[in-house]
């Protein structure tokens, strides 16, 4: 029985392993943090602390002139992995149609569990809100899209929540009772409290929020299924990106135009 178990395990792990199905995934953290640092060199960010934790600190960029707004990007890395400053390159695209961008940190799993992950994310979007005027708008990938999906929940929604606007989810988890048999969950430690209030699909979102869920659709089935799941419950949009994969559906985020953005911005 014990074997049966731990193939099922194996199993499930692969079906969440992103890196191994992508071609050329171990050049990707290198590439994303060399963006990162010249996007700050020629952009440097205000960074703002909103916790005691050194991990609780966001980076805001501003736009040239006065912002039409907020967005907030939060990154992914399954809870555990990553820094803001990997990803400040992702606030181009945004930055270029004139609204300010914040990039929260917040402390990782395992030090965090993800429900107090959420509650970090959420009083960072306020610290962020109360130094930009103007509508809020939420984007996070895989884990982040996660965390922007509880946060476009009343019972997880920042102060600001009368702000919001706009959440666009991307490859997010939505529903974390499958997770709770990673052998990653030794991290997380999600158990059965825990998957039922952290699991987007499990609830319902803020009235007068637009949700707009973006995968690329060359992702792993369990991202497919997750991200469809969330549409599919919350009543949302559903936007396949031809060709991307995990690692790459996030670049939309760089260009004004692109369709992430025109959803994130409309």
């Amino acid at each position: 029985m014990d074997g049966w178990r731990n193939l099922e395990r194996a199993s499930l792990d692969d079906g969440y392993a992103n890196a191994p199905h992508i071609p050329g995934a171990a050049a990707y953290p290198d590439r994303w943090a060399e963006a990162a640092a010249a996007f700050r060199e020629a952009r440097p960010p205000e960074t703002i602390a909103y916790g005691d934790h050194p991990r609780a600190a966001l980076d805001l960029f501003r736009p040239d002139g006065p912002p039409r707004g907020l967005v907030v990007f939060v990154h992914g890395g399954y809870w555990r992995a990553f820094d803001r400053s990997d990803w400040s390159h992702l606030a181009r695209g945004a930055l270029e149609a004139g609204h300010a961008v914040a990039i929260p940190g917040y402390v990782l799993a395992p030090e965090a569990r993800i429900a107090s992950i959420t509650r970090d994310v959420a009083r960072a979007v306020d610290a962020a809100a109360a130094r930009v005027p103007g509508p809020v708008r939420l984007a996070g990938h895989s884990a982040g899209g996660h965390l922007v999906a509880r946060l476009s929940m009343p019972d997880a929604a920042p102060r600001c929540a009368a702000r919001l606007r706009a959440s666009v989810p991307i490859s997010p988890l939505s529903d974390l009772r499958p997770l709770a048999r990673l052998t990653l969950n030794s991290d997380w430690r999600i158990d059965a409290e825990d998957a039922h209030s952290e699991s987007p699909v499990l609830g319902r979102p803020l009235s007068g929020v637009r949700i707009s869920v973006h995968v690329g659709a060359a992702e792993r089935p369990a991202f497919l299924w997750q991200a469809d799941r969330l549409s599919e419950v919350w009543g949302a949009t559903l936007r396949l990106h031809t060709g991307r994969h995990h690692f790459d559906v996030i670049e939309g985020l760089e260009d004004a135009g692109s369709r992430i953005l025109k959803d994130l911005l409309a």
